[in-house]
């Protein structure tokens, strides 16, 4: 199976941040990606969070209309 290579940011400023963090060593590949994963993770647990039942339910049914309608 072929290596996944890191997600770069698409805002050019933030790319240029991160290559000049792992040009001058201040910052690893590896650490830029756990960051990513972290705040993704974090902000669905604090969506759920601030979600009611009723609302998540109506989410999720509006999620599966739309698979369905696809095929």
């Amino acid at each position: 199976m072929p290596e996944k290579h890191p997600k770069r940011p698409r805002d050019p400023n933030l790319l240029a941040k991160n290559i000049i963090d792992i040009a001058t060593g201040e910052a690893s590949e590896d650490e830029i990606d756990q960051k990513r994963s972290k705040a993704g993770r974090k902000g669905a647990r604090d969506r759920m969070k601030a979600l009611t039942p009723e609302r998540r339910s109506e989410i999720a049914s509006i999620a599966a209309e739309a698979r369905w309608k696809k095929s």
